[in-house]
């Protein structure tokens, strides 16, 4: 059974009204004139990082195939159209056969990418690509801008686990997808089962200060809890005292008690008393949880505290201060007629304020140095040079209409792991500074 089977808020029947009103005025306008067949592509890049970031991180590539297989006009959605008057009636029998029909290429999804990085390419005509604006943009800005914070965080934890704790401060549906890409970013689990139903993350969760209080006595709480979820459970430890709450702790679950949470104080200094009270009470084996408005810095400033795990919320569903990459999807080429054979003509806006781009259908390679770590992001729209013929970035990921690289999320995951690693150590850096490798046109 899948989500839609239970009708569960995770996921939608058609993407088609994830768009703006004018991506439909510009198709009714170009059908009218003619040129809505002309063959185009549109590439999706950004033009700076996040102010401070030293790489970003290609996430939600996975969603974008499932969103344009689900663009589709059904009868609700044209008579919404209609009654509201945004486009014509010829161009809603257009829409009512609307099949996505072209290719797209892109970064594979876990990839780094830097300045100008063409992550995404849509190839087709005019009309069938235009619509797609909206929608890719809005999954790949969010996307990756959880996964890039997800990295720094995971960088900063090294081989401690994280637990993406954010659904409560985020939209539903938002939650469910930043847990994906959190995952994408180096977490290991997440307390959403939405998450975990969609997509298969593992899901963890044990109790929280409501369940402590509910009880006559915290050694109440405890004692139920550990009844019902064995003592392999964590126990919540600051509600009260928390030195009081550690020694209650062990003597109701004994020295094989699963694991500790603070979730309040100086984390540093606390953690360290709990785990000297710990291994004096024998329990040397139970770990120590963190929570509580935790960000990249926060978990960095904890590598020297006796820490096991990290619970993350807010600070990560909100990209840790930079909720969006500023993507755009811009068309670089289109054809001089609607005549297949025509051949593509560079086109780029030219305006004044850093909005300037640059024309052409783009490839994109990572030059190495002699020891393989990665030196510059080599872009460009002639032929590859020899040299980095097999370096090149961009696979293909819709074929004639059809999605031809689905993948499981844990190999997306892995495949961060691997493309972080390649960089300058540099790019691991909490502090600020320019991308840790240039971008380079050839």
């Amino acid at each position: 059974m899948n989500a839609p089977d239970l009708r569960l808020p995770v996921d939608v029947p058609s993407t088609a009204l994830f768009t703006d009103h004018y991506e439909l005025t510009m198709l009714q306008a170009a059908l009218r004139a003619g040129t809505a067949g002309r063959r185009s592509v549109f590439e999706v890049f950004t033009r700076r990082l996040p102010e401070g970031r030293r790489y970003g991180v290609v996430a939600g590539t996975g969603r974008v195939l499932d969103a344009v297989e689900n663009f589709r006009f059904d009868e609700g959605v044209l008579g919404f159209l209609h009654e509201r008057g945004v486009v014509d009636e010829p161009t809603l029998a257009w829409l009512s056969e609307y099949r996505f029909t072209g290719d797209i290429w892109g970064y594979p999804e876990g990839e780094v990418y830097f300045p100008g990085s063409p992550i995404l390419r849509v190839e087709g005509s005019f009309a069938e690509c235009v619509l797609l604006e909206t929608v890719i943009l809005s999954i790949l800005n969010h996307d990756s801008a959880i996964a890039a914070a997800a990295s720094r965080m995971s960088s900063a934890a090294g081989d401690r686990p994280l637990i993406e704790m954010g659904a409560r401060r985020t939209h539903e549906l938002a939650a469910v997808a930043a847990s994906r890409a959190a995952y994408v970013g180096g977490f290991t689990s997440t307390s959403d089962l939405a998450a975990g139903f969609r997509y298969g993350i593992p899901t963890v969760g044990t109790s929280a200060h409501a369940f402590t209080l509910l009880h006559d006595t915290e050694r109440d709480a405890f004692e139920a809890q550990v009844a019902c979820l064995g003592t392999g459970t964590t126990l919540l430890v600051d509600t009260y005292d928390v030195a009081e709450a550690v020694r209650t702790a062990v003597e109701v679950a004994g020295p094989e008690l699963g694991a500790v949470r603070i979730d309040s104080g100086d984390l540093l200094l606390v953690a360290h008393r709990v785990r000297q009270q710990l291994d004096e009470l024998g329990a040397k084996r139970t770990r120590i949880v963190v929570t509580s408005d935790l960000d990249e810095y926060a978990i960095a400033s904890l590598r020297a505290a006796p820490v096991d795990a990290y619970g993350v919320g807010t600070q990560l569903v909100t990209g840790s201060g930079h909720p969006t990459c500023s993507m755009v999807y811009k068309l670089v080429a289109r054809a001089e007629s609607t005549d297949p054979a025509a051949p593509l003509i560079p086109v780029a806006k030219k305006a004044t304020g850093g909005k300037t781009s640059i024309g052409g259908r783009k490839w994109a390679a990572r030059r190495l140095d002699e020891e393989g770590v990665a030196e510059a992001e080599v872009i460009g729209t002639g032929p590859v040079p020899a040299g980095l013929q097999d370096r090149q970035l961009l696979v293909e990921l819709v074929k004639g209409g059809a999605v031809v690289a689905r993948e499981p999320l844990d190999v997306v995951r892995d495949r961060h792991v691997e493309a972080r690693d390649r960089l300058p150590l540099s790019a691991t850096q909490l502090s600020r500074g320019e991308p840790v490798i240039p971008t380079e046109y050839v």
